[in-house]
């Protein structure tokens, strides 16, 4: 039977700071259910339990709130479909993927994770497509029940065809067709009773009415499996829309190595929330008279998916640069501009963060101005000679700089964290703190002396903290000597492990 009413759903994993990947997706799932009369909802899927924190989700509803990217159930909202966090919801998996084991469309799977790798490495080393290889499928039944009976760990995969094509009708690419030898036999539910993606997204869809998924291009290869389950459970599958991937200048997919992908950039820099989202509209969509400024308003009354192109949009900041200029200009007169100001970063809660940092290194008010630039500037402006002012040579700075952005992401954002990766990173570099720390001075507030390091970069943020850091890289650019080099590849080795 039809859906009653459009609906749509934005699902964010709280695992990292709020994307801009996600506030694109977030829009056209906005723009497209209001323009239908129809209804948005916000789903939390934290079940990667290890990664997931609190923090990621209150940024990511406070950034999408910050858009104007309000929506009708969710956290804070409530609605009729509650809980909407996926930790909350487990055993509403479990009941399902146990159901789908007891009907024949999915079964256990005893294997330990290491006969998986050998499993993997012996298909690797054949040329063989990697994928599971149905050992417990073939498992009879009695010895399925015995292992389960003893107590042996277990993840439920799902039956998949082993012949034929599955066809998928896409909104924006008409039917796509893919064939079931390159599906694997996804796991549904892991060993500590948490759903993947796959399994949560689709028992939740359904039982929240959504009426139409619009995502990322990158699932398209995960729908025969979505579609599967959708006939395993005897469901309505949505109306799938899977929109392009935000690019880099080099065609490359958005990533944080090559431009700032996090929501609390944008805020961080001053850009205005209309301007952004007006830009986020841009990478995928025209209104009809071509238009490249538009509202929010204006973007949900001329909204069509027909008008959503398939190239590969690219994230420019020059232009939206531009775009927020104009914005600043033509839509803010001076009384709403200064308020702007103030709610930018003049606020009395960010100033009060601040107040501890200068208060006792001013002797007149107006020492405040050198001391305060760092925490109202975008990226710094420093040079090769600044940077290199110290008792650190060139390829030692290099190295340093680059072994710290790659340890920035996955560090809790606090003052002690920063300090200890930091301080770790000079022992291991066998460098006197005082003197290793000199570059960051300069790299984060222009000065090698400033208010404190690692306070700064704690209220400055991860994301200001990688655009200012990346870019005194870029200037020191990466080690000459062979020392170096082999110092840069074994502790960026050693990352890549832990």
């Amino acid at each position: 039977m039809p859906f009653a009413k459009v609906r749509t759903r934005i699902a964010p994993s709280p695992t990292g700071d709020p994307h801009v990947g996600t506030a694109y997706i977030a829009l056209f799932n906005y723009c497209f259910a209001k323009q239908q009369g129809g209804e948005f909802v916000l789903r939390i899927e934290d079940t990667d339990t290890a990664r997931s924190t609190a923090e990621s989700e209150a940024a990511i509803l406070d950034s999408l709130h910050w858009l104007g990217l309000n929506w009708d159930e969710g956290p804070g909202v409530g609605g009729p479909h509650a809980p909407y966090r996926q930790s909350e919801r487990s055993a509403i998996y479990r009941e399902r993927a146990d159901r789908l084991v007891a009907e024949g469309h999915a079964f256990r799977c005893f294997c330990t994770p290491a006969r998986l790798e050998s499993m993997r490495e012996a298909q690797k080393a054949a040329g063989q497509r990697p994928g599971y290889d149905g050992l417990c499928l073939r498992l009879p039944p009695a010895e399925s029940e015995a292992k389960l009976a003893a107590g042996e760990p277990f993840v439920i995969r799902m039956k998949v065809p082993n012949e034929g094509s599955c066809v998928i009708h896409d909104l924006l690419r008409g039917d796509i067709v893919i064939g079931w030898d390159t599906v694997d036999m996804q796991v549904l539910l892991k060993a500590d009773g948490m759903p993947t993606y796959h399994l949560a997204n689709v028992v939740d869809d359904h039982l929240m009415e959504i009426s139409h998924i619009l995502r990322g291009e990158e699932w398209i290869n995960s729908a025969p499996k979505h579609k599967l389950l959708y006939e395993y459970f005897g469901w309505e599958m949505p109306a799938l829309c899977h929109l392009p991937l935000l690019r880099n200048r080099d065609k490359s997919k958005l990533s944080k190595r090559k431009n700032p992908t996090s929501l609390l950039f944008y805020q961080r820099m001053g850009y205005l929330p209309e301007a952004l989202r007006n830009y986020l509209g841009l990478m995928a969509w025209s209104m009809p008279g071509g238009e490249e400024k538009f509202s929010l308003a204006e973007m949900i009354g001329q909204f069509s998916l027909e008008r959503i192109s398939l190239g590969g949009p690219v994230f420019d900041l020059t232009k939206l640069d531009w775009l927020n200029g104009r914005w600043i200009r033509e839509d803010l007169d001076d009384a709403q501009f200064a308020g702007r100001v103030r709610q930018w970063a003049f606020n009395e809660s960010y100033l009060m963060r601040l107040v501890p940092l200068v208060h006792s290194r001013v002797s007149v008010l107006s020492d405040l101005g050198p001391l305060a630039v760092p925490f109202f500037s975008g990226v710094v402006e420093v040079t090769l000679d600044q940077l290199l002012d110290g008792k650190l040579d060139r390829d030692t700075v290099s190295v340093a700089l680059s072994v710290a952005l790659g340890r920035i992401e996955g560090l809790r954002w606090e003052k002690a964290a920063i300090e200890k990766m930091l301080r770790d990173l000079a022992t291991q570099m066998d460098e006197k703190l005082r003197d290793f720390l000199r570059p960051f001075f300069i790299v984060i507030s222009g000065s090698p002396v400033s208010v404190p390091l690692f306070d700064a970069m704690e209220i400055l943020g991860r994301d200001l903290c990688r655009a200012r850091l990346r870019h005194a890289a870029t200037l020191v650019g990466k080690p000459l000597s062979d020392e170096k080099r082999k110092l840069l590849k074994s502790l960026q080795a050693n990352d890549a492990e832990l």
